[in-house]
This record gives C-alpha cells, sequence and structure tokens, in this order.
C-alpha cells in the first residue's frame, strides 16, 4: 500500500510555448497540489516521476500553471493533457484522523445490529459534513459524523462500523 498513488490532480491544458502546463487539482485549497514533490504522471499507461521546477498563477489567478523537468515545448506539454497527477502514500503528512478518504474507499460497511450495509465507493462533500455513499443491494448515505453516525473506522479489517437503522436505508 506504501507504493499506491493518491491521484490529486490533472493536467488539463497547454499554456504557452515553452512547454508549461495547466493543472487542475483535487486539493483543498487547490494550490496545495504544489506542496507535493515530485509528481507522478501518467503518461500513455505508466506513471512517470516528473519534478515540477517553476509555477505560476497566470492574470486573474483562476488557474494553476507548471512547467515540468523535460517538457520544454508546446508539443510535449499537449502529449500530457488528461494525464493524472499523483504521489506516493509516504509523501503525504500524517492526517489528524490517521487516515485520508482514499483509505475507506472499498471498506465494509456494517451498522450496530452487525448488518452489512455495503461498501464505500465514494466520499461527498457537502459543506455541512461529508457524507459515505454505501453501495450493496440499496445504496446509502451516511453522514461520517463520528461519534453519531460514525462509531469506528478499521483499516486493518477494512471495516467501518455505523449507527444506522435499516428505516433509513433508501432505495435506489
Amino acid at each position: 500500500m506504501d507504493n499506491e498513488k493518491l491521484i490529486l490532480g490533472r493536467i488539463n491544458g497547454v499554456y504557452g510555448v515553452k512547454g508549461w502546463v495547466k493543472i487542475y487539482s483535487h486539493t483543498d485549497p487547490v494550490g496545495n497540489i504544489l506542496n507535493y514533490q515530485p509528481w507522478w504522471v501518467k503518461h500513455q499507461g505508466k506513471w512517470v516521476k516528473m519534478k515540477v521546477t517553476d509555477t505560476h498563477a497566470p492574470q486573474g489567478g483562476k488557474a494553476i500553471v507548471a512547467h515540468l523537468e523535460t517538457i520544454n515545448t508546446r508539443e510535449q506539454a499537449r502529449e500530457l493533457m488528461g494525464s493524472d497527477i499523483a504521489v506516493t502514500r509516504e509523501q503525504l503528512p500524517d492526517s489528524e484522523d490517521g487516515f485520508y478518504w482514499t483509505d475507506l474507499m472499498g471498506c465494509q460497511v456494517e451498522n450496530s445490529q452487525g448488518l452489512v450495509l455495503g461498501e464505500v465507493t465514494e466520499l461527498l462533500e457537502t459543506g455541512a459534513h461529508d457524507v459515505l455513499r454505501v453501495k450493496g443491494s440499496v445504496q446509502v448515505l451516511i453522514p461520517f459524523v463520528w461519534d453519531i453516525y460514525v462509531l469506528d473506522v478499521d483499516l486493518d479489517k477494512r471495516v467501518i462500523k455505523v449507527n444506522w437503522q435499516l428505516e433509513e436505508v433508501e432505495q435506489e
């Protein structure tokens, strides 16, 4: 699991003629993607380690642009369009909860009565609180609120215990 790549963004365009690329970041705030070095860029189906040599925000600050080592022409940059940007797990700081959202993906979710509700397929950020999307025989949306709905997360067993009753389950 230590060598697992965690996707933080994507190259979604070119900028200028000297090999700069536009970045779509999944980090919050979006500029945090620049805090992680080196990047692993998925190019032609393979992960390639790339060093960011320079960055800036163009006029208006709406985009992140970066220059990657060895990418020096617009044509080289264009070849990277659509490529995922990732880091390895050990590049991330320790999470205050002891896990990241990506760790919860695929975990089995059981309620306090021992009923398996399904497995985590997505985490949604709603503003008020995060929500687990759990799919089994039915789909369940469970607020990720400690000690109210989420009772325990056991990453070794890949199980999340929740306080969630059957009458709260909604059909897709």
